[in-house]
């Protein structure tokens, strides 16, 4: 599993012009599912995005978690964080997930966020999606399932 977190002031996602989901501080988590990714993988990706100190604390250090400020998640399947673009000009996606594994994954790792406490907004799994977000930092960390 694949997740690229940004912490932000407020977010939103919108299909179609129709806006499906909105935050106000906290993360944008865009997710990409591997072949391999479980319910394990899932429920672990949840307790590091959760437990993550990346947010102020009253020292302007870096050291409160999204649990800590209350902040809110909004989570965007993206298959493209598993682009391979090591050959030519057209990035290939055979190492994403399957749609269906994908969703299952994806749902699983909704329902852990919202298991620690988290208040989640969903994209649309499959759906061309338009997400806004006001990014807060800039801050922007990369959490791979296959690294520590």
């Amino acid at each position: 599993m694949r997740v690229l977190l940004q912490r932000v002031q407020r977010a939103s996602v919108s299909v179609e012009d129709d806006l499906i989901g909105a935050i106000g501080q906290g993360l944008v988590v865009l997710v990409g599912i591997g072949p391999d990714d479980t319910e394990s993988t899932a429920r672990e990706m949840a307790r590091r995005i959760a437990d993550l100190r990346i947010f102020e604390d009253d020292r302007g250090r870096t050291d409160r978690s999204l649990i800590d400020v209350g902040g809110a998640a909004l989570v965007v399947s993206q298959f493209t964080l598993y682009a391979d673009t090591r050959r030519g000009r057209r990035p290939g996606f055979t190492g994403a997930a399957r749609p269906d594994h994908a969703d299952r994954c994806y749902r699983q790792l909704v329902s852990a966020l919202i298991e620690r406490g988290i208040a989640v907004e969903m994209g649309r799994l499959g759906a061309k999606m338009a997400v806004e977000l006001v990014n807060d930092g800039p801050f922007t960390i990369w959490l791979d399932s296959e690294s520590p």
